[in-house]
């Protein structure tokens, strides 16, 4: 198997509030040709925010596109985000499965 090495393909990852709510903005992102696939699983969140320790149950999305499109799937997630302050980072996918990249491009705008 031969790896494609390069940047042009990340991982956004983001939590909401609730799973109604990650499955929103799963289908604006895919509706917009932002995203090839999105996954969401339940995460239990420990984090301290405005000097306060909270804990809260939320729902990880791991968003799969084109590095060009970061900046357009973060003014999405920031549009219609329930948080004030959304987490949103990007991670770069530096090696993977050629056909399954080829997938993300064909799938992507």
């Amino acid at each position: 198997m031969s790896l494609i090495t390069g940047c042009d393909y990340s991982m956004v990852v983001t939590t909401c509030a609730d799973r109604e709510a990650a499955r929103r903005l799963a289908d604006l992102l895919l509706e917009e040709k932002l995203a090839a696939c999105v996954q969401m699983f339940p995460v239990e969140s420990i984090y301290v925010w405005q000097g306060k320790k909270c804990q809260d149950n939320e729902t990880a999305m791991f968003i799969k596109s084109k590095t060009g499109l970061f900046n357009k799937i973060a003014a999405v997630i920031k549009e219609n985000h329930t948080y004030e302050v959304p987490e949103i980072i990007h991670i770069p996918i530096t090696d993977g499965l050629p056909e399954y990249l080829k997938w993300i491009s064909e799938t992507v705008s």
